[in-house]
C-alpha cells in the first residue's frame, strides 16, 4: 500500500467500473466487483491507503507503554502509548531487513526489538540500539532510521484514527454529516465509552463491501433473514414498527439509518434503563441532537469504508432476561478479495454499573458475537454473494437491484424538511444509503489523484 498518488486503473477494471457508476444512477449494482483481485489491490491503494481508518480505542490501552497491533489494508501498526502518555501509530517494520518488530497483539512494552538482528526501538520509534554498533554501524545516524509513523492519526471521543494519506482532510471533515450524529452518541455521558472485554475476530469468506452496505442500510433483510429473532422476542421492537424510521445519507459514502419514534410521549433514548439515563448530561448536545437522541429506538451506519456501528436493545434469553442496549463496533478488515476478518468490539458508556456492562456484553455476545445469532444469519449469504461474484457466466451477467426507494418504487420518500444533517428518507424500506456509498467508492476508485 502506498500514500499519495496511485497507480493508474487497469483498462479493464476502469471499464469494469465505469459502467457500474453509469448503471448506478438507475439503481443497478454489479456483482462482479464484489470478487476481482484487481479491483481489490486498486482498493487497497486508493480506498484504505487514503481514508481514514479506525485502529483502537483509548480504553486498550489506559497506561504508559501500553500497545496493541492492528492493520490498514494490507499493513499491520503498532499502536503505541508511550512513556510520555501520546499515542502514535507506527508500521510493524524494521527498517534494517523489513521484518517485524511486535510478536504480541497486544501488551506494555517501552521498547520493540527486532528478533533478526536485534535492532532496538523506543515505543516512540526512536531507533536506540544496534548490536556491536562501533563494529557494524559506527557511522550509521540513528535519527534517520526510526520507525515508520502514518503520515497521520487523530483521536475523535476515545477512537484512535490513522490515514496513510497526509493530504487526506482532516478526520472531522471526512467524517461528514455522521460526526454529527456519532457526537449525540459519544456526547451522551460525560466520561464517554469504553471496551468491554476483548475484541472478537473471525473470519468470513465474503468481501468487504458486502458488510459495508449491509450495515450502512439494508433493514430490509431484517423482515427475512432476522425475523426468526423477532419472534422468539429477541428484539422487542415489533418487526413492521421497526421498519418505521429514516435513512440518511451523511455524505462522503457514510450511511446512518434509525428506527424512532419522534412522537413518543416518553424519552426513549435507545432503551436505556432510567438510572442510566439519569447519567447523561445533556448539556453536552444541541436541542437538535436532544430531540433525536430522544425518540431513537435504533441506530446502525457505516463509516466509509469499512466501520460499522449498532446500538439497539437486545435480550439474550427472551423468557428470562429483558432487552439490554448494546454497542458494537465493527471494522470489516479486507484479507484478500473475497474474505475478511472481522474486527468486534463491544462497548458501554463508562459511569455505568458492572452489574449492566455485564447485562450489555451477555446481550451483545448472544446476538452479535461470534456465535451470536444475528452474525450467523448474516454471513450466509455474504458467502454466498461473494461465492457467486466468481462464477464466470455470473460476473458477466448479473445485475443487482439496488433500487428500492427510487422515484415510483415503493413507499419511501424524501423528507425535505429534515431538521438534522444528511439527506434522510422514510421510512426505512430505501436502498438510498447503499447507493450513496457506491457512488462515493465509485468517485474514489475512479478518481486520477
Amino acid at each position: 500500500m502506498c500514500q499519495g498518488s496511485s497507480s493508474p486503473l487497469s483498462p479493464r477494471v476502469k471499464a469494469i467500473l465505469e459502467e457500474f457508476q453509469a448503471s448506478l444512477e438507475q439503481g443497478i449494482s454489479k456483482l462482479s466487483v464484489l470478487n476481482d483481485e484487481e479491483i481489490h489491490q486498486t482498493e487497497l491503494e486508493k480506498i484504505f491507503g487514503k481514508r481514514w481508518n479506525f485502529l483502537a480505542h483509548e480504553s486498550e490501552i489506559p497506561n504508559k507503554n501500553d500497545y496493541v497491533l492492528r492493520s490498514i489494508g494490507d499493513d499491520s501498526f503498532i499502536v503505541s502509548r508511550g512513556s510520555d502518555g501520546e499515542i502514535r501509530v507506527m508500521l510493524d517494520i524494521c527498517p534494517h531487513r523489513g521484518a517485524s518488530i511486535c510478536r504480541a497483539e497486544k501488551g506494555s512494552s517501552s521498547h520493540f526489538q527486532c528478533p533478526y538482528h536485534g535492532w532496538t526501538f523506543k515505543n516512540n520509534g526512536d531507533l536506540v540500539g544496534t548490536p556491536s554498533f562501533k563494529d557494524a554501524y559506527s557511522g550509521l545516524n540513528r535519527k534517520e532510521w526510526g520507525l515508520t509513523h502514518a503520515p497521520r492519526v487523530e483521536i475523535f471521543h476515545g477512537f484512535v484514527f490513522a490515514t496513510l494519506d497526509e493530504n487526506a482532510p482532516d478526520l472531522k471533515e471526512s467524517l461528514a454529516g455522521i460526526g454529527w450524529y456519532l457526537d449525540m452518541i459519544f456526547s451522551l455521558q460525560d466520561e464517554g465509552m469504553e471496551v468491554l472485554g476483548e475484541p472478537q475476530r473471525f473470519v468470513i469468506k465474503a468481501n468487504w463491501k458486502i458488510a459495508a452496505e449491509n450495515f450502512s442500510g439494508d433493514d430490509y433483510h431484517l423482515l427475512t433473514l432476522h425475523k426468526s429473532t423477532y419472534d422468539i422476542g429477541v428484539m422487542q421492537i415489533p418487526l413492521r414498527e421497526n421498519m418505521k424510521g429514516y435513512h440518511i445519507q451523511a455524505g462522503n459514502g457514510h450511511g446512518v439509518s434509525f428506527s424512532i419514534d419522534l412522537e413518543s410521549k416518553d424519552p426513549l433514548f435507545f432503551y436505556y434503563p432510567e438510572e442510566i439515563v439519569k447519567t447523561f448530561n445533556l448539556d453536552n448536545l444541541t436541542d437538535k441532537q436532544i430531540e433525536l437522541a430522544r425518540g431513537s429506538r435504533v441506530c446502525v451506519g457505516n463509516i466509509f469504508p469499512n466501520i460499522s456501528f449498532l446500538m439497539l436493545p437486545l435480550s439474550p434469553d427472551p423468557k428470562t432476561i429483558p432487552p439490554t442496549p448494546l454497542f458494537t463496533w465493527r471494522v470489516w478488515q479486507p484479507k484478500g478479495k473475497d474474505e475478511i476478518e472481522v474486527w468486534n468490539w463491544f462497548m458501554m458508556y463508562k459511569n455505568t454499573s458492572e452489574e449492566f456492562k455485564r447485562a450489555s456484553y451477555r446481550a451483545a455476545m448472544s446476538t452479535f458475537g461470534i456465535a451470536g445469532t444475528f452474525e450467523l444469519d448474516d454471513a450466509i449469504p455474504w458467502e454466498t454473494i461473494t461465492k457467486n461474484a466468481k462464477g464466470t457466466f455470473a460476473r458477466k451477467k448479473m445485475n443487482l437491484n439496488l433500487q428500492m426507494g427510487m422515484e415510483g418504487m415503493g413507499v419511501a420518500k424524501q423528507v425535505m424538511d429534515w431538521p438534522f444533517p444528511g439527506i434522510a428518507y422514510y421510512p426505512r424500506y430505501e436502498e438510498g444509503n447503499q447507493r450513496h456509498l457506491y457512488r462515493h467508492y465509485l468517485e474514489e476508485m475512479l478518481s486520477e489523484e
